[in-house]
């Protein structure tokens, strides 16, 4: 048996909301639903792979490629994951240092590996700016067209990185949906590949819970601050501590803290009301541009999280999250307003948890 093929891990993908299985070569981004797709695992063709040899080498994004659905040998890459874990008076991963300047390139990385093995020769997607300087680089990288369709607030910081690239860049009048639906509109009309908040860009961030797992010597904190945009971060490094678990790296799960700005705060709120599905908004508009997602792809899975990890929602306001952002700077992490509303909700909290840590997403420069 081939362990490198996916074909040898990989069950299938399975909608999160109705359990339909869609074979693993299809090419499908939603279920016939709406509900977000998720891959499904053999775990135990997984632990076979995870001896001593593999436990031994450094902690870097593709030492996980076992928990990823593509070949590795297929893989495009520019150094991404392999991040720092500092300790300040709680711990906090600075994803700040990867190629594009944020956490996006973990997901690229494994998105633009799988597009190549399905045959795509485009690209497309919707970004308030991260993903799409991240899907820009790895799209050049791999000799894949590229189209990024960005709503009008998206910071002109981040539009100069995206269009250092060359690949086209369409601004769309209104928000993040109405990009999204413009990206939705071109892939089904010209077969590009949809590049985003999808299955495969999830199992590419799950990377970071598995750094996180490892440099604490596969004992996780008790709390996992995380900001919450699309929900897709969150929801994978809950996926990632639910697989560790299954196979036996780790003993306990996190408890998951989702940070969002009041100003935007689908999932938050559904939390805080114990709905069981998030309620879209409308008219949203917070200095953290990058978690501006009034209707989050991924909000059902990141609500998921918090709940099933006894987790805690949490919002913040614009004033928090700018002094959040100031504190860090006088530390030393230059991050993106963002990049800093994890940390704002553990200053709100800190005094109630113990054994924390905060995932600090984006570098200032792009703010």
């Amino acid at each position: 048996m081939n362990v490198l093929n996916p074909a040898t891990r990989v069950r299938g993908l399975k909608c999160f909301l109705c359990g339909r299985m869609y074979d693993f070569q299809d090419i499908v981004f939603r279920c016939e639903c709406g509900g977000s797709l998720v891959v499904a695992y053999d775990y135990s063709a997984i632990r076979k792979v995870l001896n001593e040899e593999w436990k031994d080498r450094c902690v870097e994004h593709w030492k996980y490629w076992p928990f990823y659905p593509v070949d590795p040998r297929n893989k495009v890459s520019l150094g991404e994951g392999g991040t720092p874990l500092l300790k300040d008076e709680v711990l906090l991963k600075n994803e700040t240092v990867n190629h594009t300047g944020s956490f996006k390139d973990r997901g690229s990385t494994v998105e633009i590996t799988r597009a190549l093995e399905l045959g795509a020769s485009e690209v497309v997607c919707a970004s308030t700016g991260n993903m799409g300087a991240s899907v820009a680089v790895y799209s050049r990288r791999a000799n894949l067209k590229c189209k990024i369709f960005v709503p009008d607030f998206a910071p002109s910081h981040k539009l100069k990185q995206i269009e250092s690239t060359g690949v086209e860049v369409i601004r769309v009048k209104g928000s993040y949906t109405d990009a999204l639906k413009r990206s939705v509109e071109y892939y089904e009309k010209y077969g590009s590949y949809l590049m985003g908040d999808y299955p495969y860009r999830g199992e590419g961030e799950k990377s970071i819970g598995f750094e996180i797992a490892e440099q604490l010597d596969w004992k996780p904190p008790q709390y996992l601050f995380v900001p919450i945009g699309n929900g897709t971060l969150i929801s994978s490094c809950y996926k990632a501590f639910v697989e560790m678990k299954e196979t036996g790296l780790i003993r306990k799960m996190p408890k998951f803290v989702g940070v969002q700005a009041r100003n935007c705060n689908p999932v938050v709120d559904a939390w805080e009301r114990d709905l069981d599905r998030v309620e879209p908004q409308k008219d949203t508009r917070t200095v953290a541009t990058a978690i501006n997602c009034p209707d989050p792809l991924d909000g059902n899975k990141a609500l998921y999280a918090l709940k099933n990890s006894d987790g805690i929602g949490l919002c913040v306001s614009e004033d928090e999250i700018l002094e959040a952002k100031k504190i860090l700077g006088r530390k030393g992490f230059y991050v993106e307003e963002a990049g800093a509303v994890a940390y704002a909700g553990w200053l709100k909290i800190r005094d109630e948890v113990k054994s924390s840590l905060c995932i600090l997403t984006g570098h200032g420069l792009k703010s």
